[in-house]
């Protein structure tokens, strides 16, 4: 009966160091199973961080690019508000010479084309420095031009233009140039008839040189009567 006693405590015994042990081996494998989600957890982790950084280096990169995009975007509008700046110079300068060109046209159709012109100068006129007079050259070259003018069958218009050299003052230049152009005219209507109302005298006196007039065969030229002929 004792014996049976110390046995029925054995096997008690036995049975609490087995549950024990059990636990302990439970417990142990609830710490290992631990230990690896803790380790896959801070993998997850990880990754997610990584994933996080590149993000934020597209968002960046992005960012960055846009800048980029907008200045040349900016460029690109300051190229072509320089373009249409110059295209509208162009076209206002081309209406510019539309006008003048318009406007050209609108004196050539009131007075009429040039047809002919003829300079009686040194050579073809003989005008003496300081003189008015119509010398006997300048009267046959006239003559010669009025014979043109009825051969072309146009009477025209004719404008005469008194130029002088530089000798003396502008003021009695001017007034020279304009007693040689109306001698010139004044001709034409006594010996050829020539309406005065279909001439016209200017002077320009010294203001418009054919040549300089640092020598004397350059003043003999300056000292003119210029005869032009429209239709």
């Amino acid at each position: 009966m004792r014996k049976m006693r110390m046995t029925a405590k054995m096997m008690a015994l036995a049975a609490v160091v087995l549950m024990v042990a059990s636990g302990c081996a439970t417990r142990g494998w609830v710490v290992n199973d631990g230990g690896d989600a803790g380790a896959g957890l801070g993998e997850t982790v990880d990754n997610v961080n990584d994933l996080n950084n590149r993000v934020e280096e597209v968002q960046e990169r992005t960012t960055q690019n846009a800048e980029e995009i907008g200045q040349v975007d900016q460029r690109a509008q300051a190229a072509n508000m320089a373009a249409q700046t110059a295209q509208g110079a162009a076209d206002a300068a081309q209406m510019a010479a539309d006008d003048v060109d318009g406007r050209v046209d609108g004196v050539e159709s009131r007075i009429g084309r040039l047809i002919m012109e003829v300079t009686l100068n040194e050579a073809q006129g003989n005008f003496q420095s300081g003189r008015s007079d119509l010398p006997q050259a300048a009267q046959s070259r006239l003559d010669q031009l009025v014979a043109q003018i009825h051969a072309a069958g146009d009477g025209g218009f004719i404008e005469i233009e008194g130029h002088t050299d530089n000798t003396g003052d502008a003021a009695y230049n001017m007034r020279l140039g304009l007693q040689r152009a109306e001698a010139v005219k004044d001709y034409l209507y006594r010996q050829h008839n020539v309406p005065l109302h279909k001439m016209n005298t200017i002077s320009f006196g010294e203001d418009q040189p054919a040549v300089p007039n640092d020598t004397s065969d350059g003043r003999a030229q300056n000292r003119r009567v210029v005869v032009k002929v429209r239709s």
